[in-house]
């Protein structure tokens, strides 16, 4: 069966969650949505779908004019080998200690490193994007400094690899949330690959929103490798959220953007204890008010 994306704007988060939630409510539903800030400054959010088949076109068109969108553009994915298809193209990512796989790499991960089995899915975080690479230096660079943490929240987890690396590392408990409910779903099994379901609670919530993910805090640890613009958002919640002490560390920052970002958080009482710049991307490690 051919896999079919189909992608539309909106202006706001509330009008793209709207259609994101109109589009799961459909029959047959898609296989999995998502909204993502363009973050430019304009206010546009993408939306998207991806179904096994063609979906019924005039369906989506009355969904995208009931929040004031254009039309959805579709186009085919392929075969649903897709994901055969991206295991082979997805090499072992090393990251200081760290180092990423899929399960068709398993055997050849060496024992003294901290291996993270990540399967290919519709979620972010395999560790080859520059962002999530940076949040793993970020890591490894904070056990080599003597820090340790107890109480960690992933937020934004997308396939969940940043709260397994904190739980592989630090004797650890850890939260960690997505507004996706395909990437909750990813993570959660990509925990249970990992062995640590015992360890890392999953939830699905934008930021902070779900009441269990406040109820655990607060956080002596907290990472979020998101956007800068839902970072810059986040900040009054991440300070909220955070222990006295607490160590961030944020990412999926353009670089030209971390200024910007750093200064919204010294706002609110936080200090830059280091920057790791990969490629065009930048990852804050901050520090909160003692």
């Amino acid at each position: 069966m051919t896999l079919f994306h189909a992608t539309t704007t909106t202006r706001g988060e509330a009008a793209a969650q709207a259609l994101s939630e109109a589009l799961d409510a459909l029959e047959p539903a898609p296989s999995a949505t998502g909204v993502h800030d363009r973050d430019d400054g304009s206010g546009i959010w993408e939306v998207g779908a991806y179904f096994d088949g063609r979906p019924d076109a005039a369906r989506l068109a009355l969904l995208a004019a009931a929040q004031g969108a254009p039309d959805f553009a579709l186009a085919p994915v392929g075969s649903r080998d897709w994901l055969a298809q991206v295991r082979a193209g997805l090499t072992p990512v090393e990251a200081g200690r760290f180092v990423v796989y899929g399960s068709h790499d398993r055997a050849r991960i060496p024992s003294n490193r901290v291996g993270l089995e990540i399967e290919a899915a519709l979620a972010f975080g395999t560790g080859h994007h520059e962002s999530t690479r940076g949040c793993l230096l970020a890591l490894d660079g904070l056990a080599r400094a003597g820090w340790g943490f107890r109480n960690v929240a992933d937020i934004g987890c997308g396939t969940g690899v940043l709260a397994m690396a904190a739980a592989r590392v630090w004797p650890c408990r850890a939260t960690a949330s997505d507004m996706d409910a395909l990437a909750v779903e990813t993570a959660r099994a990509n925990i249970a690959a990992n062995r640590l379901g015992g360890r890392i609670l999953c939830a699905t919530a934008t930021g902070f929103a779900a009441p269990v993910v406040r109820a655990r805090g607060p956080y002596d640890l907290l990472l979020a490798n998101i956007l800068a613009g839902p970072l810059r958002r986040l900040a009054p919640e991440m300070a909220r959220n955070a222990a006295p002490g607490a160590v961030l560390v944020l990412s999926g920052i353009l670089t030209r953007q971390a200024a910007g970002v750093e200064a919204v958080y010294r706002g609110w009482g936080f200090a830059r204890r280091r920057r790791h710049a990969l490629g065009s991307w930048s990852t804050l490690v901050l520090t909160a008010p003692a």
